[in-house]
């Protein structure tokens, strides 16, 4: 059987525990999100809904078999906003690291290829960025454009390209070097071919170590914005809305703050762990 770089990535993958979990708790998140509204509704109650009439007596419910995260201030199903506030938060990670994908691999694939004057200006202006603190950064956008979902990806992806500019410059100078990429050039293959068909083939393996990381580090940023309430708007569930609402309560209601919390936790972790993982099986350097 013919083997391949990804073939044998997997192999060395499932061997990998850690990397194993995170990746079966991501499926798990990304399925039970996308399926909440066939169940959730009718099983556990709406997570925006406030029901005025029984309010006052469903306030704090502590964990049972009815509400088995409990129930919020407003009375509103703990679970069922815990699983609406997964889809805000894969979401805002898939699609904030999305566009710094895209911004990073554009200047960092330019930067690497043409170099010269090219690499200068990116380079430094790479700097300039990396120069301001991420979080702040990220304030300082959603303060100005004023917070909303739509802003929240784009003030996490537009700060977030930096890192996969420089891996993937790094490694384009050295892929660019090899023998195959000097004979599409000597055939007459034009810059756009060659960087498409034979440098980003090559290259883009580090790139999705880190990308995967960094889903964990966006949803950590979501939550983080969210708390301090420049994202997510209520009644819009958020684990890091719900943490800030919560925090009030969390001598009479832990439970309002370690279930979101403890959502976060592991969902961070399961992206950690997966990129670790993904970076030890794509390292050829690796003996089997």
């Amino acid at each position: 059987m013919e083997r391949t770089l990804w073939g044998d990535a997997w192999r060395r993958l499932r061997k990998n525990k850690l990397a194993i979990f995170g990746f079966c708790w991501i499926v798990l998140l990304i399925l039970i999100a996308l399926t909440a509204d066939l169940w959730v509704p009718s099983v556990l109650g709406s997570p925006t809904f406030v029901d005025t009439a029984t309010a006052a007596e469903m306030t704090r419910l502590r964990p049972s078999l009815e509400h088995p995260f409990g129930t919020d201030v407003l009375g509103r199903d703990e679970l069922a906003r815990v699983i609406y506030g997964a889809r805000i938060s894969l979401a805002i990670g898939a699609i904030a690291v999305s566009i710094s994908l895209v911004i990073g691999l554009v200047l960092g694939t330019t930067a690497a290829y043409f170099g010269g004057i090219w690499d200068s200006i990116i380079m430094r202006g790479t700097d300039i960025f990396m120069a301001f603190p991420y979080i702040l950064f990220a304030i300082a956008l959603l303060a100005a454009l004023g917070p909303s979902f739509i802003n929240m990806f784009l003030a996490i992806g537009i700060i977030g390209w930096t890192p996969i500019a420089r891996v993937i410059r790094s490694v384009i100078l050295q892929v660019k070097q090899n023998d195959y990429v000097s004979a599409a050039r000597a055939l007459g293959a034009n810059n756009l071919r060659i960087v498409l068909r034979h440098i980003l083939p090559n290259s883009i393996a580090p790139v999705v170590v880190y990308a995967t990381m960094a889903i964990g580090t966006a949803i950590l940023s979501e939550a983080a914005l969210s708390f301090l309430g420049l994202g997510i708007q209520p009644p819009t569930p958020s684990w890091g809305l719900m943490i800030a609402d919560a925090q009030k309560y969390l001598a009479d209601a832990p439970w309002l703050v370690g279930f979101p919390g403890l959502a976060i936790l592991l969902t961070v972790l399961s992206f950690t762990f997966l990129g670790d993982g993904l970076r030890d099986a794509m390292d050829v350097k690796v003996t089997q």
